[in-house]
């Protein structure tokens, strides 16, 4: 967006953009969110900023009326496949609180010298900056949602002492911890020991993301229903166990997180993978504009408008079910992954029927062919691609682009294009992946009743969100299936199950 387009969408008070760029005003010293209800500045003293890292390194704070830090993130950092995009998904992340800037320039294969040379180019300030900047946005939303202890807000939210913690939030938010705390005071229930927080997104949303995820969830690790959603998770300082609620009756239809155990360290990771897992920093009205100018999706996208792409929780987990999903039911991969868990231990924070981990890359390799069915050739190149994550030779994640992914997954047996799509779609949620050779995409096209049209059959048109449209396709086939099962049971006649969702039909790992 040009500067006029950006001050046209904050003279309409667009909220579509909140997260997505910060307006700056000369005159006040302030930075806002695009749909501030302030009366709205004149063009002249306006400056639009990127990141709000880069209106803080030049002098802002942010507005106490619209409070821009309290917003879904921009759906820029999973389209933008460049340094800056990728930095920005490892800086989400916690990669710099961890293991430093030259830690990410590691990953990223610059030098930190560089590196920051060209965020500050692209984003308008270094890592150290936009670290810090996650930091006050994730201790702003534990002050005003939690009653945890001012030094433990802190410590959670990155900050190597509770002094720079209030010299950060003065000079951000023009206000103490305490004051910002006062202004909107939780309510936290009596007695509870859980971190319930509610998560920003943009709407519409669509909840079909919690039934994805519900029908593929293993036994002891995850639980799932319609509208809800829970399981374990390892992260760098520990276990953790999380749930997330979806309640379309409530005023704001708000997504609710409650954190039963997790390393305080470790929070800013959590909420950043939580927020991935549901895709809540997309732009659903610009990716439904999009997708129903295709007549092939017009009535499915008027029917379920907000689709989200599932992301991953764990990079490594998400490669070893993709293969052991390969060319099975949903059901048939379930029950495989199921066997698969024995192989790991139980959770040091079991609770809500969640009591298992799912298992390391070492744990799959040194136990996995015990209790692993299926083709052999199959289970030797998960076991294969297990060992080699476990010794370091294979090693992928949210820094990655869909190319280099795809350089680093594709030499190991048993993986071809589908598996490096399927990845790049719930791990680096990459929006522009369609796999066409997928069974259910066919079948979901099939569903559709869709007439010959000019269009492309790859669905280049409604690019770059093709990555949704394939989200619609799985769907569609989804339906179809239930719909014939259901005649089937009606007419006396028994319908033999097929994977009609999210699951393959890959061919070209012979």
């Amino acid at each position: 967006m040009d500067f006029w387009q950006r001050y046209r969408a904050i003279d309409a008070r667009d909220t579509r953009f909140d997260g997505q760029f910060y307006t700056a005003v000369r005159t006040t010293g302030i930075y806002c969110r695009p749909s501030c209800p302030a009366r709205t500045p004149k063009a002249s003293n306006v400056t639009f900023y990127e990141t709000s890292a880069a209106a803080h390194d030049a002098g802002y704070r942010a507005c106490k009326r619209c409070l821009p830090e309290a917003v879904p993130g921009t759906p820029a950092w999973n389209l933008r496949q460049d340094i800056a995009g990728r930095a920005m998904r490892l800086i989400s992340d916690g990669v710099v609180t961890r293991d430093g800037v030259d830690g990410l320039a590691a990953r990223l294969g610059y030098s930190s010298r560089q590196l920051n040379r060209i965020l500050s180019q692209e984003l308008g300030a270094g890592p150290l900056s936009l670290a810090r900047a996650g930091r006050a946005q994730t201790a702003r939303t534990l002050l005003v949602s939690t009653s945890m202890k001012l030094a433990d807000v802190a410590f959670a939210a990155g900050f190597s002492s509770v002094r720079q913690f209030n010299e950060t939030m003065a000079e951000v938010f023009g206000m103490t911890p305490t004051a910002l705390r006062t202004a909107r005071h939780p309510k936290a229930p009596a007695g509870s020991t859980a971190l319930t927080l509610n998560l920003p997104y943009r709407e519409p949303f669509d909840p079909g993301v919690f039934t994805f995820l519900a029908v593929r969830a293993i036994p002891g690790i995850e639980s799932g229903t319609s509208t809800s959603y829970a399981r374990t998770l390892r992260l760098p300082q520990g276990d953790a166990r999380f749930r997330v609620d979806y309640d379309a009756g409530a005023p704001g239809r708000p997504l609710t997180l409650t954190i039963g155990a997790v390393d305080l360290r470790d929070l800013p990771a959590l909420l950043s993978r939580v927020r991935r897992l549901f895709d809540l920093d997309a732009d659903p009205v610009a990716i439904d504009s999009a997708l129903a100018g295709d007549a092939r999706l017009a009535p499915v996208v008027a029917s379920a408008p907000g689709i989200r792409m599932p992301g991953a929780m764990d990079p490594a987990e998400m490669l070893i079910r993709a293969m052991a999903g390969q060319q099975i039911t949903v059901a048939a991969a379930r029950t495989a992954l199921s066997q698969l868990a024995a192989v790991g231990r139980p959770s040091r924070s079991p609770g809500e029927g969640l009591d298992r981990m799912f298992p390391t890359p070492a744990e799959i390799a040194g136990g996995g062919s015990a209790v692993l069915r299926g083709p052999q050739r199959r289970i030797a190149a998960l076991l294969a691609a297990a060992a080699a994550m476990a010794d370091g030779r294979l090693d992928f994640g949210y820094g990655d682009s869909p190319e280099s992914l795809a350089c680093k997954l594709l030499p190991l047996p048993g993986v071809g294009p589908w598996t490096t799509g399927y990845l790049a779609m719930r791990v680096l949620g990459a929006p522009d992946v369609f796999l066409a050779n997928d069974a259910a995409v066919r079948n979901g096209l099939r569903a559709l009743a869709a007439e010959a049209t000019t269009s492309t059959p790859d669905f280049r048109e409604v690019s770059p969100w093709r990555s949704y449209a394939t989200m619609h396709l799985w769907r569609a086939a989804a339906h179809a299936a239930e719909a014939q099962s259901a005649a089937g049971t009606r007419r006396g006649t028994a319908t033999a199950p097929t994977n009609q969702d999210a699951r393959p039909a890959e061919k070209a790992n012979r």
